[in-house]
């Protein structure tokens, strides 16, 4: 009976010398960019910490960071300003996309409160960071010519059919029900008053 049990504990899967699993891309790249945020903070004239960090200093980091970025952006005296792919090059910078910029806030913004900051005093919440993404979205849309309307979600076509085309006896169900006119459509609903 004991070898039973001993034999019973020795599953592999659930050893106490298990590794912990490998963190997610996403938490690798949260942590790079608090990494990245803090060496900031310090390399920052005159330095920083954490709690006095405010929205402004959060927008000097997204100005800072743009010098690296690599997606170009037309002045508005360009002649290529609102096309989406322009036949020839231009001086125009290089800046940040701004779906970079608004993940790098988004990494940022759960970062701090993973690190210990209160979320009514998140920097990367602030209005200021909400209203600059804002400015920057809207400015890159019109500069190359592309627009960031929000995705709608797809509908299912089977249940789109089936919703527009009901069966017969539905269709009878649905006309009995419906109020005669002159009377109130409250008049279906128990417990409402007409």
């Amino acid at each position: 009976m004991e070898l039973i049990s001993h034999q019973a504990n020795k599953n592999p899967n659930t050893s106490a010398h298990s590794t912990p699993p490998s963190p997610s891309r996403y938490e690798n790249q949260k942590r790079r960019d608090w990494n990245t945020f803090c060496q900031y903070l310090r390399n920052h004239r005159p330095p920083l910490s954490l709690p006095s960090c405010s929205g402004a200093h959060v927008l000097e980091f997204l100005r800072y960071l743009d010098q690296f970025g690599k997606t170009k952006v037309h002045h508005q005296n360009c002649a290529f300003f609102g096309l989406p792919n322009p036949p020839a090059p231009c001086p125009c910078p290089l800046r940040q996309a701004w779906g970079s910029l608004d993940a790098l806030i988004g990494r940022l913004r759960a970062a701090y409160e993973e690190n210990g900051g209160p979320p009514e005093a998140n920097p990367f919440g602030s209005r200021a960071v909400r209203l600059y993404l804002r400015e920057v979205r809207d400015f890159q849309a019109k500069a190359r010519g592309v627009s960031y309307e929000k995705k709608r979600k797809r509908v299912n076509r089977r249940k789109t059919q089936t919703q527009t085309q009901p069966s017969l006896p539905l269709q009878q169900h649905q006309q009995q029900q419906q109020p005669q006119q002159g009377q109130s459509l409250m008049a279906n609903y128990s417990g409402a008053i007409v």
